[in-house]
């Protein structure tokens, strides 16, 4: 059978999904294609998981009922608190929707192989009598509406569509962050990050280390940053996948306000990639010695030994501008639960090399977008996204790190021009790295404050 088609318009398509809080549905029965039949329904939407049912009548109304139960024949009540029955087009092309929670949730579905979508004890009932038509009882206390607000009490249909939703329960109805997704935030956090200054005058940048596993995606971070800034897909540092580390090289990198603007207060220190092998990656015993600044820009990494006093370029008297101020873990957000123990137990040994030298830590959860399908087409959700709070719950359980240091974000991998939601994330991460850094320097001893050894 061709595709089926959808009765509803674009707009109505938009508030649908809103109602519905998902990005995705499938339209599974058409009364016009398969016939207004009980059977050919149940046969088509049983076993289907969570569905909405849409009807049409002559009068231009636009209704239904949603369950996240699925149907099976069962012949009996199905259980569903999150059942509710909506006006999604009133008369006169009245476009305020209307959503009626159920009130009795052990009645909020009859499942019986004989009725249609029946909401309630008969509350709403369609197919009713094999027909294009409902019926309804808004006298029983499962839902409570009046059959003119609901249907404008015309209950011959002119058609009946049954959806699968795809992704119900994954969107919140309120983000748990708040953020103005607007290209005017873009502009306000770039213009903060630009014009902060350490307090100190001997620190005129944040260092901040980039850590994580090798394909996270540290240099493809520290890419779009600088994208977002030269306000272009960019590419300065090696990025790229492969099995083992592609950075072999401790690299500083500075990021410039557009080609030829003045250096952000902020420089990225990269580094190989963190591997489960033993010895195999970045060696941790390494840390410490970036940690207070004795590892000089494009030192070759030797992962079978860490640097020493004699070697080339070795910072023998690091001043405080040399320490590391602030790490950035850069995890892989659709790997969390399934990050080997042995790479987990290696970033927890890290963070307390890092606790000991009062260096503050976040986490960069990178590739949220292959999280939830519906991020791919718009970031700007990922707030409402439950796998992903999932994700970032998981992230700070496993590696000891509060959920306010956890910030998803989406790295430019394919794209060619910059997004100003992919922006937004961004320039959020690189701002409270400056926050933390600034809070490391609250913490430096006051006899340590001026240009002098902080470590010897």
């Amino acid at each position: 059978m061709a595709d089926l088609k959808s009765r509803l318009t674009k707009q109505e398509e938009v508030l649908f999904l809103r109602l519905l809080g998902s990005k995705r549905t499938s339209l599974l029965y058409k009364g016009s294609v398969h016939g207004f039949n009980v059977n050919t329904f149940h046969y088509i939407c049983n076993r289907q998981g969570p569905t909405v049912a849409v009807a049409y009548n002559a009068s231009g109304y636009i209704f239904g009922g949603f369950t996240i139960q699925s149907y099976s024949s069962s012949g009996a009540y199905l259980n569903d608190d999150k059942a509710f029955l909506f006006r999604l087009k009133g008369k006169e092309n009245d476009s305020s929707p209307i959503k009626i929670p159920v009130k009795i949730a052990q009645e909020a579905v009859y499942d019986n192989a004989e009725y249609g979508p029946n909401f309630g004890l008969d509350s709403l009932v369609m197919l009713s009598e094999n027909k294009a038509a409902v019926s309804t009882n808004a006298n029983a206390a499962s839902y409570t509406f009046s059959a003119e607000d609901l249907y404008g009490n015309d209950p011959v249909l002119v058609e009946c569509e049954v959806y699968r939703v795809e992704d119900v329960g994954e969107i919140m109805e309120i983000p748990w962050r708040k953020i103005a997704w607007t290209a005017g935030e873009r502009l306000k956090l770039m213009e903060e990050i630009k014009t902060y200054k350490p307090y100190l005058n001997n620190v005129s940048q944040f260092r901040v280390l980039i850590l994580g596993p090798i394909g996270a995606g540290k240099s493809s971070f520290f890419n779009s940053v600088n994208s977002t800034f030269r306000g272009y897909v960019t590419s300065q540092a090696i990025a790229g996948s492969d099995s083992t580390s592609v950075t072999m090289q401790y690299r500083t990198y500075e990021v410039k306000n557009g080609r030829d603007g003045n250096p952000l207060p902020v420089v990225f220190c990269d580094t190989m990639g963190l591997e489960e092998k033993q010895e195999a990656g970045l060696d941790i015993e390494e840390v410490p010695n970036i940690l207070k600044g004795h590892v000089p820009d494009r030192y070759q990494f030797n992962p079978s030994s860490t640097i020493h006093p004699h070697a080339p370029g070795y910072i023998r008297n690091p001043t405080l501008k040399d320490q590391i101020h602030c790490v950035a873990f850069v995890i892989d957000g659709s790997k969390v639960e399934i990050l080997p123990e042995n790479l987990a137990a290696k970033l927890r040994e890290i963070r307390r090399k890092a606790n000991l030298l009062g260096v503050p830590q976040l986490v960069i959860l990178t590739k949220v977008d292959e999280i939830c399908s519906f991020l791919e087409e718009d970031i700007s959700y990922v707030y409402k996204s439950k796998p992903v709070e999932k994700q970032m719950q998981l992230t700070a359980e496993r590696l000891g790190i509060p959920l306010s240091q956890i910030l998803p974000v989406k790295n430019y991998s394919s794209e060619l021009d910059i997004k100003f939601d992919v922006d937004i994330l961004i320039l959020m991460a690189v701002r409270q790295m400056l926050r933390l850094a600034e809070g490391f320097l609250d913490n430096v001893p006051l006899d340590h404050s001026s240009d002098s050894e902080l470590y010897k």
